[in-house]
């Protein structure tokens, strides 16, 4: 009689994972993201320490920054240029559009710059390359956080208390995120080959801020123009904050609609290009 034995791995073996590029149109691994959630919280918490880090005054960035340009536009677009502001004070018509656009126009310009940043890191072991911008993004929450309190506070002062149309403020910060991770994760990967993109990139945010209704209402347009005005996803984004905290204009669904429509195309790009490209940033780096 014969019998045949079959081998069986050593306990102290460890696992082995096969890394390989992906195929077809497979570019998000949700389920590998889920898997690395520890890691994407370690990114966030690092880029909230090193942001603040051998600073003067610390998180106080968060709030001096929107609250310094708010005092410029004040004087020179409200006083001098005498800009309308919808019928409210024009200091907390122009706060209320600082702040989505402080948390947006940072999370731009971290993103952009993370992959190039994390060199090192990418270059020794292997994780979702997509969770460096990811954390560059989200790590601004807490500033957003610490502007909204100055910004409720501008609010009592000026006698507009919160309503239940703030819990609109919930999606259109998830809109302004959206939009900074896809444009981030475009020119976070366009960085990795091009360097100069760090150059651009100031230039670009100030073009955008200026496109953006933060120094002017949107009712100085006439229509379709302002409708039309939606394809930047940070105009609903602006006019949705007003809305809620200051009840000023209306919601237009044809403009939402067109602005989170321009923000998913901008995200879908973005992460189209990175997927196509991240394979190569190890290399290049």
């Amino acid at each position: 009689m014969s019998s045949s034995l079959t081998p069986t791995a050593s306990p102290s073996t460890p696992p082995e994972r096969l890394i390989e590029p992906r195929e077809g149109w497979t570019l998000l691994e949700i389920r590998e993201l889920w898997d690395y959630r520890e890691l994407l919280y370690f990114f966030i918490w690092r880029d909230i320490k090193v942001r603040y880090k051998q600073t003067l005054l610390g998180a106080a960035w968060a709030i001096l920054q929107p609250l310094l340009t708010m005092v410029v536009f004040s004087l020179f677009f409200g006083k001098l240029a005498k800009v309308p502001s919808d019928g409210v004070p024009y200091p907390i018509f122009s706060f209320a559009a600082l702040v989505p656009w402080t948390f947006f126009s940072t999370g731009l310009s971290q993103s952009a710059n993370s992959l190039v940043g994390a060199q090192n890191l990418i270059k020794k072991i292997y994780f979702p390359r997509l969770l460096i911008p990811m954390g560059s993004v989200l790590a601004g929450a807490v500033d957003l956080v610490l502007a909204m309190s100055v910004l409720l506070l501008m609010m009592l002062y000026y006698g507009f208390y919160p309503t239940p149309r703030m819990l609109v403020l919930i999606p259109l910060v998830a809109l302004a995120s959206l939009t900074a991770l896809g444009a981030g994760m475009l020119l976070s990967a366009l960085n990795v080959q091009y360097r100069d993109v760090r150059y651009v990139l100031p230039f670009m945010v100030q073009i955008w801020l200026f496109a953006t209704p933060i120094a002017y209402p949107s009712s100085l347009l006439e229509e379709p123009w302002r409708t039309l005005y939606g394809i930047n996803p940070m105009v609903s984004v602006v006019e949705g904050f007003r809305w809620a905290l200051l009840d000023t204009g209306s919601a237009s669904p044809t403009l939402i609609a067109l602005s989170v429509t321009s923000a998913v195309i901008i995200a879908a790009t973005g992460l189209y290009y990175f997927s196509r490209t991240e394979r190569r940033f190890a290399d290049i780096l």
